[in-house]
């Protein structure tokens, strides 16, 4: 791996002025590690003929970077390992190797930074079959402030989860999202900011782009079970574990669309917003509500202790 700077870019910094100043004048600030270097901008990655852009080789993982903190990071880029796998790639970096990259680039930009962290690795050779061995890495940061607890919209779309039989459903495969966009899309023209989708057996399972939490009637905190149609969310799993310190269970199990309508509250778990209230499902008006409340508390004070 080629020699790369360790510097923090603190104040007084040139380059810590002129991300200070792309941030004030609300301008993207986009930065890439990219064979050996840093690159700011959307720089180009591949090539007419590369496997990922041609076939769809390509996985990625998203993680956050909040003030500096960096919660759940290697979990993160566990996944990405394995997603690659899955795919047929091979990352050619290890765990350690990536959190260095990741603290490095962070620490370019400014401390109060608010970063999408998003490592990702694509094909380049093969015909079909992507080559493991060729695969190439990128790890891009990006200013992305994490969104308010104001809530959003969401309806059932008409769209489907796939099966494991259909698709990689047990990787962050960018191939995938091509389904997610399209019920966006559908609830876009509708009115709503978010979609549902439902699992082959006609269950919810989860957002179009996150993990779905319900209050239902009888108080119950649940999520869907897992069933291999969408992935188990490290932030799913952590907003879990620190609800059940404070004694609070999220029961694992079935929901059927109905309970939607009838539940207390409604709430997404993901990498970009962490902890948001639905605060309108069709036509029903819900609160952003206790539960969600205090799992958003709890968890961006598990990010300072991070």
């Amino acid at each position: 791996m080629a020699e790369r700077g360790r510097q923090h870019i603190g104040k007084g910094h040139p380059r810590y002025t002129t991300l200070l100043c792309h941030k004030k004048m609300g301008m993207e600030m986009y930065l890439t590690y990219y064979k050996g270097q840093w690159n700011e901008g959307n720089v180009p990655l591949y090539g007419a003929m590369d496997h990922s852009l041609w076939l769809g080789s390509s996985v990625f993982d998203g993680a956050r970077a909040l003030r500096g903190k960096l919660p759940d990071l290697r979990p993160h880029l566990e996944r990405v390992i394995a997603s690659s796998e899955k795919l047929g790639l091979r990352c050619p970096l290890s765990v350690d190797e990536m959190e260095a990259l990741v603290r490095e680039g962070v620490a370019r930009f400014p401390q109060d930074a608010e970063l999408y962290v998003r490592p990702l690795v694509f094909g380049t050779d093969g015909f079909l079959i992507p080559v493991a061995e060729s695969s190439q890495f990128a790890l891009t940061l990006f200013d992305a402030p994490l969104p308010p607890f104001t809530g959003f919209s969401a309806c059932l779309s008409t769209m489907l989860r796939p099966q494991p039989s259909m698709a990689p459903t047990d990787a962050k495969a960018s191939a995938l999202y091509a389904n997610s966009t399209r019920a966006m899309r559908e609830a876009k023209s509708r009115g709503f900011d978010q979609a549902i989708l439902l699992d082959a057996d006609g269950n919810v399972a989860e957002f179009a782009s996150s993990n779905l939490f319900i209050v239902a009637a009888d108080g119950a905190v649940v999520t869907p079970k897992l069933n291999g149609t969408f992935l188990a969310g490290i932030t799913r799993a952590r907003v879990m574990a620190l609800l059940a310190s404070e004694g609070v269970h999220v029961e694992e199990r079935t929901v059927t669309p109905e309970e939607l309508r009838t539940a207390r509250e409604i709430f997404s778990t993901g990498n970009y917003g962490k902890v948001t209230p639905c605060t309108r499902y069709e036509d029903v008006t819900l609160e952003a509500g206790p539960v969600a409340r205090r799992a958003r508390e709890l968890y961006l004070a598990f990010t300072e202790a991070s």
